[in-house]
């Protein structure tokens, strides 16, 4: 591998824990409906666990309110109990053939927990792209090992993925500290 090559693969591999950073922070509960809040809630189809979206429309109907309407009928019960058991802290409502899940609003203690929460998503997401900055060195060290490069080679290559690590951990910091103002405000 040349240093062009290792250094693509870290910046690429770099964005796919920042993507998985916003993935997880999505699924953290605002005062706010998000269709997306449901979309790590399983449900029993026919023996198999699948995602409430794939057996339902799920779709907001306002700041404080879901919609999830089963594409079958005799799902609207196993659905409304996933939502229920979820970890979310929602109690849905059948209404028929659909079902409306009213979003609680977050008392202060539960808004300082989710802020735990969401500096720790962020601390893994930094710990996960300082491992890719290791790896990434490890390489160069390897190539000159094996005197593929030159010692100057690996010093510009390490200092080229030191800034692409703080330019990724300052994007991380600047996700968690939104998500935070997001929780706080009332």
């Amino acid at each position: 591998m040349s240093i062009s090559e290792l250094q693509k693969s870290a910046e690429s591999r770099m964005n796919k824990s920042l993507d998985t950073l916003k993935t997880n922070l999505s699924k953290i509960r605002t005062g706010r409906a998000t269709a997306g809040i449901l979309d790590h809630v399983s449900v029993d189809y026919y023996g198999s666990a699948v995602p409430v979206s794939q057996v339902a429309a799920v779709n907001v109907v306002d700041a404080r309110t879901l919609s999830v309407q089963p594409w079958e009928k005799q799902m609207a019960g196993p659905i409304e109990k996933a939502i229920r058991e979820s970890d979310l802290g929602l109690n849905p409502v059948s209404m028929g053939d659909s079902i409306r899940v009213p979003m609680p609003a977050l008392t202060e203690d539960r808004r300082r927990d989710l802020v735990k929460v969401i500096k720790n998503e962020g601390e893994d997401a930094k710990v996960a792209v300082r491992n890719l900055r290791r790896d990434a060195n490890d390489g160069f060290k390897k190539l000159l090992k094996d005197k593929d490069i030159s010692e100057d080679d690996d010093r510009r290559a390490q200092d080229v993925i030191q800034k692409l690590t703080d330019r990724f951990v300052a994007e991380i910091d600047k996700i968690v500290a939104q998500k935070e103002a997001e929780i706080m405000t009332v």
